[in-house]
């Protein structure tokens, strides 16, 4: 099967500085993975890269099976991007934001106000305008765009900042819930043992490359059926599976929450 990504002597620059330096990574479908390393080592450069943010100026680069040299924009909106900035947008409400990044892939009807639901948005929040939400806030709403999108590859930056505990226990339901329904993550946080309980396989970046690269390991406890209280929505007879990959569509999304 071909990997979801793949890499090889992949060079990024941020200006004229090699943010990744020839950087070999294979990811397969259903993975979770996570990026470990020194700040400044190259992990947001290679989420942001991946996502078709920025350019691969040398070597390989392929993200589902398309070719990031020759065309970064197709790839976006299939891929969910969540990163220290919010991609929201500060006039719109909550639920106007999410309705926004759903329609955008043409989403399915229902997935919006699903992913609302499921991230607790759902009551007064939702009509918000998100310049008055507080940080946690905020992240639940990213979140909550993110998955009514259903990525078929979600690259999380540090998924866990600006939550509360209830917030961070319900990323790692979602992270494992899109792995076991076909999505790949690939995520960079640094709560070590909470993403380390997540991932299938660690992979080390320091310099702007892949320094330790690991064979997958079997699955942490905890990585089978999500245990313990799930929203409504995700129980709801007929409401959509938010996080099964959606089907490809051709979008002109400039960028992705």
């Amino acid at each position: 099967m071909e990997p979801v990504i793949h890499l090889r002597s992949a060079v990024s620059l941020l200006g004229r500085f090699p943010a990744l330096a020839g950087v070999d990574l294979d990811v397969q479908q259903g993975e979770i993975v996570l990026l470990q390393g020194p700040n400044g080592a190259g992990k947001t450069t290679l989420l942001r890269a991946c996502a078709g943010l920025l350019p691969f100026v040398d070597g390989e680069a392929v993200v589902l099976g398309t070719d990031l040299r020759r065309d970064r924009r197709s790839v976006r909106a299939r891929v969910g991007l969540l990163g220290h900035a919010t991609g929201l947008y500060e006039d719109l409400t909550v639920a106007d934001n999410v309705r926004f990044w759903a329609k955008a892939v043409r989403a399915e009807p229902g997935q919006a106000d699903a992913a609302l639901a499921r991230l607790g948005l759902d009551g007064r929040l939702k009509d918000v305008p998100v310049a008055k939400l507080s940080a946690g806030q905020r992240r639940r709403t990213s979140i909550a765009a993110m998955l009514a999108r259903r990525p078929e590859l979600w690259l999380l930056d540090e998924p866990h900042a600006g939550l509360d505990q209830g917030g961070r226990d319900l990323i790692d339901d979602l992270v494992r819930e899109a792995a076991r329904s076909g999505a790949t993550v690939v995520l960079a946080s640094h709560e070590h043992e909470r993403a380390e309980a997540l991932a299938g396989r660690i992979v080390t970046i320091a310099g702007g490359t892949i320094i330790a690269p690991t064979p997958p390991r079997p699955p942490a406890a905890g990585s089978g059926p999500v245990s313990g209280p799930v929203s409504a929505a995700a129980e709801a007879p007929g409401s959509p599976d938010l996080t099964a990959p959606g089907p490809a569509v051709a979008s002109e999304v400039a960028d992705v929450p």
